[in-house]
């Protein structure tokens, strides 16, 4: 995928959409400058190369009944194509696993886990986690309060 240039317009543009796309294209052109069907199609631009991948709602976790947030760090048993691949392949299947990352250092894998309580937790991390053939190990660090969260690039 290549890098596109951004000029200051696209800039502002880019930025007002991550504070809220559910505005009207009249009101985002308003406020970048642009004339409402210039802003269309510079929209539809970012679409077409992949810069803007989808337009979603941010749910909050705690009001939506997911009380417990962790950060599962996952060792592979072996770093092989076929383990890395099963594993993603798998992780990407489960509900509960919101981000994943692999990583370098001790471990191979970081996953983001929200879950409604602990019970759910040790289900998922037993069932679905420890049980999979390439894991070695999991170890679990548990939220105590989000300090800051944000999907906005700082374009």
């Amino acid at each position: 995928m290549a890098q596109i240039s951004l000029s200051r317009t696209d800039r502002r543009l880019l930025n007002e959409l991550q504070r809220d796309a559910t505005r009207n294209q009249s009101e985002l052109a308003e406020l970048v400058g642009m004339s409402r069907t210039s802003c269309w199609r510079r929209i539809r631009d970012f679409e077409e190369a992949g810069l803007i991948e989808r337009q979603v709602a941010l749910i909050n976790p705690k009001i939506a009944g997911f009380n417990i947030q962790v950060l599962l760090l996952v060792a592979m048993t072996e770093h092989t194509d076929e383990n890395r691949q099963s594993f993603e392949r798998h992780v990407s299947l489960l509900p509960e696993v919101t981000e994943c990352f692999s990583v370098s250092g001790d471990r191979d894998y970081v996953l983001h886990v929200v879950v409604k309580d602990m019970d759910s937790y040790n289900d998922f991390l037993n069932s679905q986690v420890l049980k999979h053939s390439a894991v070695r190990s999991a170890s679990s660090t548990f939220v105590l309060r989000r300090v800051k969260y944000s999907t906005e690039l700082p374009l």
